[in-house]
């Protein structure tokens, strides 16, 4: 597989100034069609913005495998997604981010935490701050309560966690999708107790790194927006434009997941769909009937269809099960 570094901040410097637009997938297994839905109108939306377009594999995660790397870049191949350069894999970069995550503990910006999620169960957080806040606990603790934590988190067998210590105010974000939205930034975990980085911080970094310009995500994580704009400012980056698209529900209203049944290129694959049955599939649920391949879909796509709700497919697939799978489209 091609995979890059860039290594250096004065690298994406370097970078073409026409902007650029990413699909960032986690490779812990087949990418489902909510997860295909957000890859087409991130492609598409670059791509009618003539920006370039990147790759970039979040496999930090335990659970992320390269064969699902591998199967996830051949199925956005066949639905007619291209990208730009070699796709960039977080776990070749741990590097960068060592020295990212040192670069702000040395100006004071990263403190010890040695709460549990146990701990933070049920703590209300402050006025105007989001549900679930962090209440600045471990904040301003002394070098004897230090030493206790730490004390407390080896008998767990783990290390603290890190938080950036922000100003706790509010950000405000205009999204293309959502519109104005305004968080409380808190003081958010960057590094989790057993080492690993989080997402909230290896995303912004490379996106900065990488120049992106335009951010097209679901809409589950506009509430993490802005964190990631707070962070952005410490580093120096340009803040993307952010649009924040509606998630594919099944018939609980709940967001599709593999769990739901026959959602995958694969299962689909199984019954007879083609690439182009799918594309149809996921234009309809934009109300854009007749779509048969990536090209049409970014010629009709319009952020008014982004800004209403989607249409109900998808409780009709899952309701109709493998009969719907066997009869395609028509069953609708």
């Amino acid at each position: 597989m091609d995979r890059t570094h860039l290594g250096s901040r004065a690298e994406a410097a370097r970078l073409p100034r026409m902007g650029t637009g990413r699909f960032a997938p986690s490779p812990t297994g087949e990418l489902h069609l909510g997860n295909l839905r957000t890859a087409l109108l991130a492609w598409a939306l670059a791509r009618r913005a003539g920006l370039r377009f990147v790759i970039r594999m979040e496999d930090l995660d335990d659970r992320c495998r390269p064969e699902f790397a591998a199967r996830q870049l051949a199925t956005l191949r066949s639905l007619g997604v291209d990208w730009d350069g070699p796709v960039v894999y977080q776990s070749e970069r741990l590097g960068l981010y060592e020295a990212a995550f040192q670069e702000l503990n040395r100006r004071g910006l990263v403190y010890e935490c040695y709460c549990t999620r146990r701990d933070l169960a049920g703590v209300v957080s402050a006025p105007h701050s989001p549900p679930g806040a962090y209440p600045g606990t471990c904040r301003e603790l002394s070098e004897a309560q230090r030493r206790a934590g730490r004390a407390r988190m080896a008998g767990l067998r783990r290390g603290p966690a890190y938080r950036l210590r922000t100003d706790n105010g509010r950000i405000d974000v205009v999204d293309e999708v959502q519109g104005a939205y305004r968080g409380t930034v808190d003081d958010f975990v960057i590094r989790r107790g057993d080492g690993a980085f989080s997402y909230n911080f290896v995303a912004v970094y490379d996106d900065g790194l990488q120049g992106v310009s335009q951010v097209v995500r679901g809409e589950d994580l506009l509430a993490s927006t802005p964190r990631h704009v707070y962070l952005q400012r410490e580093f120096g980056f340009a803040t993307p434009a952010y649009a924040h698209v509606p998630m594919l529900l099944n018939g609980q209203g709940i967001r599709l997941a593999k769990r739901d049944g026959a959602v995958t290129m694969a299962d689909l694959a199984a019954f007879g769909w083609k690439p182009a049955d799918v594309i149809g599939l996921l234009g309809l649920s934009l109300g854009m009937e007749g779509v048969r391949s990536a090209d049409e879909f970014m010629e009709r796509l319009t952020l008014g269809r982004l800004r209403r709700e989607s249409s109900p497919v998808y409780p009709a697939i899952l309701e109709k099960g493998s009969e719907f799978a066997r009869e395609g489209l028509g069953a609708l």
